[in-house]
Formats: C-alpha cells, structure tokens, sequence
C-alpha cells in the first residue's frame, strides 16, 4: 500500500476494560461497513484502568491467588493469548485496521505491530528483543510489551501493551502471560525513568504512523473520553495470537 490512509487516534486515562472493548466492536463492525467506500478505521492509545484480562487460551491456573483476592477486576476475553493486567503507567493500544483491504495477513500484521514497539522503544534507547516461539518483546527474560489481538472478519481487535512506568507488583497475582519462566519489566526499570507519558505516546504515534502507512487523525479529548469510556484523567474467519 502505497497511499496514506486516514486512522482516527483516540487517546484517553483511566480507561474502563469493558467500555474500551464495546467500543472496538462497534469501531470494528463500522470498518467492515466501510468497505464500499470511505474508511472508518481507528486506534486508541490509552491507560486502563486497574484490570486483569485473560486470553481465549487462558485458565485460572495462571492466578497466583483466588479470584476474589485480586486487587482488580478480572474480564474473560476473545483476544489470544493468557492471562495479563493493564492499568496506570501501561501505554495500551488497540489498532481497529482492515486488515483485508490493506492486504495484510496475520503474520505480516503481528510483524508491523512488532516493529512499532521495537521502534518506539528505540527511540528511548532501549533495545528491545523478539524471542521465538514467544509473542511481544523482551529485555532479556522479561517482557517489556504484551500482545494479543483478535482478527475477525479480516478487521483487526485487541492489540498491545507496554509498560511505561506502571507499579510492577500488579504482576505478582498472576502468571503474566502464562510464562512461568520469563518475568516482566518497564521502560522505567530498563532506566528511561524521566520520560514523560506522553513523550512515549507520541513516539509511539510515528511508529504507527510509519508501520501502517497511516495518517493519524486525532479526536478531540472529550470526544475520546466519551467514545472509551474513561475517567477525568488526561492522556490525552477468524484468528488469535497469544500474547
């Protein structure tokens, strides 16, 4: 693909799971819509607030402890992967894309979303890892990004998530990702600890940007806020990946 194509960017904090992932398909069934002519796609790069996910792979013998002693709400998903948390100082982005109309396969997809967390972390200084046979990237034998996407009638859902600055204990109830040998880090703890939120969310917009041939439109705060379902914080056929 050649052309610049028009991608609505949503930024917003305290993020609620279950609003986001309302959002994503209703986003996702308008990029299907949009075929015939027009685009509709999107992508919001947001912070959750406090909250476990687990994947369509997932089992509760990736909690560390019961169900009701987890410090967030856990939400089953259709998402690939096991089990994970997002919330404050985790920079989570979910690229609603036609993947049909770019001519994009899954493979060739994860590939592009891989290098925008390699490159957005490289602009920081951080030299991030793929590892084979495990989904994300890695410094070392910790994840710095998860990933788990959903692709559903050839429109992408789900996405990433990279730790920024969050508070790593969150971690400790689960096995994150289902990896009981690998454990997890942040740019913070990888040194980049004076990095301002938004300074990585706008590296992360060029890389985008750059990786999918985008030209990033952005909606307005509260026009976000409303659309996602967040709080009053400022961010401003079928297939699964494991994350």
């Amino acid at each position: 693909m050649n052309d610049l194509r028009d991608v609505r960017c949503l930024a917003a904090a305290g993020v609620d799971y279950e609003s986001a992932r309302a959002w994503q398909y209703a986003t996702a069934a308008a990029v299907r819509a949009a075929r015939d002519g027009g685009s509709a796609e999107a992508v919001a790069m947001i912070e959750h607030a406090p909250v476990y996910t687990m994947g369509a792979r997932g089992g509760r013998a990736t909690l560390r402890m019961p169900q009701e002693a987890l410090p967030a709400p856990l939400v089953d998903t259709d998402r690939g992967g096991d089990i994970t948390w997002h919330g404050p100082g985790q920079l989570v982005v979910y690229p609603i894309l036609d993947l049909r109309r770019r001519g994009m396969g899954a493979a060739e997809y994860i590939g592009a979303l891989e290098g925008m967390l390699l490159d957005t972390l490289g602009a920081f200084g951080i030299a991030g890892e793929l590892v084979e046979g495990r989904r994300g990237v890695w410094i070392g034998n910790e994840k710095i990004a998860a990933m788990g996407i959903r692709v559903q009638g050839g429109v992408s859902m789900h996405g990433i998530a990279l730790n920024v600055a969050p508070d790593l204990a969150w971690f400790d109830a689960i096995v994150p990702c289902g990896i009981e040998d690998g454990g997890v880090t942040s740019m913070a703890r990888a040194g980049v600890r004076d990095v301002a939120f938004e300074d990585v969310r706008a590296a992360m917009r060029a890389a985008f940007a750059r990786r999918f041939q985008a030209m990033l439109v952005d909606v307005s705060p509260a026009e976000a806020r409303a659309a996602l379902g967040a709080g009053s914080g400022q961010p401003g056929n079928r297939e699964a990946v494991h994350a």
